[in-house]
């Protein structure tokens, strides 16, 4: 009977699960997440969890241990220098697993495990979900666009006023044009007035 035995055998030999474990937990390091089955992802972040946190305290010491877990110079180098301080501020729980459905061949359940602080897409859907959901109230609201207004309405005011002061428009009365009158008899009347002043002066010469 196991009582007591948390761990998962997987079916393996001590020896065929511990190297199964090194090679998974070394292709995590290196390509930040592999897709696996989810008996063996739940197993391998129990077993990769503790060397991280191992990693943060980089002494020849901790280099050695993680090194006879993982027997593997590149993935213990990438741990020590890219994982290490990705993961400094965080308290435990470097991995995440998403279960992505069954497998075609035998119906398996299938998981994918990945480095948490390497996932930019969540980072960035966290945040964008904290803007879009801040609530305010419509007094608040109301206020804001209010206050937000004023400036603007002044800034216009204040811009017509400069305007008016630069061009001056200076309204002159127009006075209508009368029209002369046509006076027929004028020419005439002057033409008879010529004619008796030469009738007079010949008049006076003879």
């Amino acid at each position: 009977m196991r009582h007591g035995k948390k761990n998962n055998h997987l079916g393996r030999t001590t020896s065929h699960r511990k190297a199964m474990l090194a090679n998974m937990a070394s292709s995590l390091i290196k390509h930040k997440r592999i897709i696996t089955t989810v008996a063996k992802a739940k197993t391998l972040r129990i077993y990769i969890e503790p060397l991280i946190t191992k990693s943060k305290d980089a002494t020849t010491h901790n280099y050695r241990t993680v090194f006879s877990y993982l027997k593997d110079k590149e993935a213990v180098t990438e741990l020590f220098t890219v994982v290490s301080g990705k993961v400094a501020t965080r308290p435990g729980g470097y991995t995440r697993i998403l279960k992505t459905g069954n497998r075609a061949g035998d119906n398996a359940d299938m998981a994918m495990i990945e480095l948490v602080d390497f996932n930019e897409f969540f980072d960035g859907f966290n945040a964008d979900k904290k803007k879009t959901t801040t609530r305010r109230s419509r007094r608040s609201g109301s206020s804001a666009s209010a206050t937000a207004a004023a400036p603007k309405a002044t800034a216009k005011v204040e811009a017509a006023e400069e305007i008016q002061d630069a061009v001056v428009i200076e309204e002159t009365p127009v006075t209508p044009v009368a029209e002369a009158p046509e006076n027929n008899d004028a020419p005439e009347s002057n033409d008879a007035a010529e004619n008796n002043d030469t009738a007079e002066s010949t008049e006076e010469k003879n």
